[in-house]
């Protein structure tokens, strides 16, 4: 495009700069990653103002600063406008986007790599599902892009809404739906009517892939006029998993609609993710014996998800410290304790945020699972305590440099757990990692 039409599109006013001239570059909001033909997205934010940082390529800001750039009054709003203004005009692109409370960006990962398969295909990774990653992702896609897939995320109703305003989806997916982020939703069900604004969202010829197994996901299919696809473990499902089974290291294996299948990825929980994907993919046009092989070869893209590792000394190393909540958390516990079966296993717990009123319950109730899965040592990061009321004794660390500490005496063969929510729990876990072997 060219700024002209850019300013036009964002209701900015083009200063200092030659409407005529092409951005053919990327999008960046970090100056680090700019190029002279591209556009810089200029954010003062509390402690820095990316105005300060504008270089030889034009940007999008709030103020002339005497350089080539569009002066706006929302960036993010300016963004979205920009994002939607290019999907629209990318006709061979199909928009694949995901939601729900748990396991996203690792499905979203899932869906990248199959899809990657039959064409040019857009799904970074990290979590990009927010007002800023959303349309910065949308930005990625190029003419010859074939599949973006889109991760939403919310926090309140109307927030998925927006984001399929932003770049339409055609095939929608919906995980589950849990307790995560039940402090600003109000309530489960609350989140169910969110998560289901994607299905609502989709076209008369999309496809909305709908979780058979939890209740509240498959009852999203009266709320959308597409075709409906269930995947899950019940009979009801048309893309199926059955005699699934873990190995020594957690990993599954299962027969996807009489198709065998055996992940390289650990976690009974990845069954339904790579479920979700394996629909997807089948949707688009993929072989059902071809899903079956890729789904075998599927690996973690985005850090701090289920990374397991093993230590030169013998001890096994679960980093799932990126974030936290009910689901996700016992589903780590799981993997921990088939992980460690017949070895010393240690939890190392932080603080679950946005849990609302459901907060000291959803702690109690981590820990209560801890002791029922037999976990041998439970370390919980404060404000983490209610976990320890629930597990029935444990170790509290005041803060993550204790929780290192606490960690000294660990023994060939233990196997430690790391799961917190972004309360630079992963402190604790990059202190466990030999040299080398990083995040």
């Amino acid at each position: 495009m060219t700024l002209g039409e850019i300013a036009a599109i964002t209701d900015g006013t083009l200063v200092n700069a030659d409407p005529t001239t092409v951005v053919s570059g990327p999008v960046e909001y970090d100056s680090r990653k700019i190029t002279a033909d591209g556009l810089f997205v200029a954010f003062a934010g509390e402690k820095v103002d990316g105005h300060e940082f504008v270089g030889a390529s034009p940007y999008l800001g709030t103020r002339d600063i005497g350089k080539p750039g569009i002066v706006v009054t929302d960036q993010l709003a300016a963004l979205a406008a920009l994002a939607r203004a290019s999907v629209t005009r990318l006709t061979g692109l199909t928009v694949v986007g995901l939601t729900g409370s748990s396991g996203k960006t690792t499905t979203k990962d899932y869906i990248g790599q199959l899809l990657s398969r039959l064409g040019p295909t857009i799904a970074p990774a990290g979590s990009l599902n927010n007002e800023l990653g959303f349309p910065y992702t949308v930005l990625k896609a190029t003419a010859e892009t074939r599949y973006l897939v889109l991760e939403m995320g919310a926090r309140g109703v109307g927030h998925i809404k927006y984001l399929t305003e932003v770049a339409p989806p055609r095939i929608g997916l919906v995980l589950n739906v849990g307790v995560a982020h039940v402090g600003e939703f109000g309530s489960v069900e609350r989140t169910a009517v969110a998560k289901g604004e994607l299905v609502e969202a989709l076209p008369a010829d999309g496809v909305a892939v709908l979780n058979a197994d939890d209740p509240l996901v498959a009852g999203m299919a009266s709320r959308t006029s597409a075709r409906v696809v269930f995947f899950g473990e019940t009979e009801s499902a048309s893309v199926r998993a059955t005699d699934v089974e873990l190995d020594e290291r957690g990993r599954a294996s299962y027969l996807l609609n009489g198709h065998p299948v055996r992940l390289a990825v650990a976690g009974r929980h990845q069954v339904s993710n790579t479920l979700g994907a394996a629909a997807v993919a089948l949707e688009l046009g993929m072989p059902l014996s071809e899903v079956a092989a890729a789904l075998g070869e599927v690996g973690i893209v985005s850090g701090r998800r289920m990374d397991v590792f093993d230590r030169p000394d013998g001890v096994t190393v679960i980093d799932d410290s990126y974030n936290a909540n009910p689901s996700s958390t016992a589903a780590a516990l799981r993997a921990l304790a088939t992980i460690g079966a017949g070895r010393r296993t240690i939890a190392v717990l932080g603080y679950m945020a946005e849990l609302g009123s459901h907060e000291r319950d959803g702690h109690m109730e981590i820990g209560r699972l801890a002791a029922e899965l037999g976990v041998d040592r439970v370390i919980a990061v404060s404000p983490a305590d209610p976990i320890l009321e629930g597990y029935g004794g444990g170790e509290l660390a005041p803060d993550q440099a204790a929780a290192i500490a606490m960690l000294r005496d660990l023994e060939k063969g233990d196997v430690v757990l790391v799961k917190g929510s972004r309360y630079r729990t992963w402190d604790v876990v990059d202190s466990l990692r030999p040299e080398g072997v990083r995040p």
